[in-house]
């Protein structure tokens, strides 16, 4: 971990103890990761169920949590005793694939929503100083950006979410809001497109695009652009995203408050893809149609993110992107056994 995420101001986590609901994750991991290298003490809550062992294995949760629980956020019993130990709670649990989401939305409602009020009616009750709900920049959908660029989102926009996935986590916000408001501090981080090693895409997502395209460009498969990849996105590191949600945590100025976590640079799918290909001498792109709840996309206004938290992102797209093909060409069980199989029907490159 780059010494950058030594922040000082977290130095007021030594010896708290931080349930992380979906520590298991890609960006719940870095966020366990990060809490312990600063003296907290983290405790993970989450099922496990949402990556294969090899790559649940990458993210070294067991390393890095001081209490690692198998469970599911509805559990209330768990969920009760757990946020009754803990002085933080970030909430990153989530049926967060908006392909999968947009199939099953019954398992969106149930992961998302039921989770999400169990999780509330915890915090409620019991000693927490302040929750961080991680929501997503979904919820802006592909509805009116700010009048000073037609491509920047500002948190206090009107918001038109276009997925099953984005309407569970605006209503997740105004939950958290209605709950906690007037009682138990908290703050909501909208992550934008979040990337990083050891990111592994999932079969039938459109989601998680540098690791699509990278692996594609890997194996010598084309690299498959959704809508001709004309989409724009803001590309976030996962180690930047998870010292943001930490500084919400603990940032006076936080509270209450929603916050976008990007870079304020819009990118274009083809653009990554451009990027990836150039590791790549040979690399081919295909055309292929927008999948359903895919957002043209934009970028965020950081403003609150650096007047608040005091944030900035530390990395590059291109040193992400660096990192992330060095990463694969460096680790032998980096590419799933399911993406290389004649029957793989990708859907890369939301």
């Amino acid at each position: 971990m780059a010494d950058v995420y030594r922040d000082p101001r977290l130095h007021q986590l030594t010896g708290a103890c931080v349930l992380v609901t979906g520590g298991g994750g890609l960006v719940g991991s870095r966020i366990v990761a990060q809490l312990a290298a600063c003296g907290a003490t983290p405790i993970v809550l989450d099922r496990f169920d949402a990556y294969p062992r090899p790559v649940r294995d990458l993210f070294r949760v067991d390393r890095n949590g001081a209490r690692v629980v198998l469970g599911d956020v509805r559990e209330r019993a768990t969920v009760k005793w757990l946020t009754g130990r803990a002085d933080y709670v970030i909430h990153a649990a989530a049926y967060a694939d908006v392909a999968a989401c947009t199939r099953r939305p019954d398992i969106a409602f149930a992961a998302n929503v039921h989770g999400t009020q169990t999780v509330l009616d915890a915090v409620a009750t019991s000693p927490v100083k302040r929750l961080v709900f991680v929501s997503s920049a979904s919820v802006y959908g592909d509805g009116a950006p700010t009048q000073a660029d037609a491509a920047r989102f500002a948190e206090d926009q009107p918001l038109t979410p276009i997925s099953v996935y984005a309407n569970t986590k605006l209503w997740g916000e105004h939950q958290v809001r209605l709950m906690l408001g007037g009682g138990t501090e908290y703050s909501i981080v909208r992550y934008f497109s979040v990337y990083g090693e050891p990111q592994i895409p999932k079969p039938g997502s459109h989601s998680w695009m540098v690791p699509w395209l990278a692996l594609s460009a890997h194996t010598g498969r084309p690299m498959r652009l959704n809508g001709g990849g004309h989409q724009v996105r803001d590309m976030v590191h996962v180690e930047d995203v998870a010292h943001a949600t930490i500084l919400a945590l603990v940032t006076d100025q936080a509270a209450g408050q929603t916050i976008n976590i990007g870079t304020g640079i819009p990118t274009s799918v083809r653009r990554i893809a451009e990027l990836i290909a150039a590791h790549y001498p040979g690399a081919a792109f295909v055309e292929t149609p927008m999948p359903e709840g895919d957002p043209r996309g934009g970028c965020a206004d950081t403003r609150r993110a650096t007047d608040l938290l005091g944030w900035r992102p530390a990395i590059t797209l291109t040193e992400g992107i660096d990192r992330y093909v060095h990463w694969l060409s460096t680790t032998p069980d980096a590419v799933p056994d399911w993406f290389t199989t004649p029957t793989t029907t990708a859907a890369s490159a939301a």
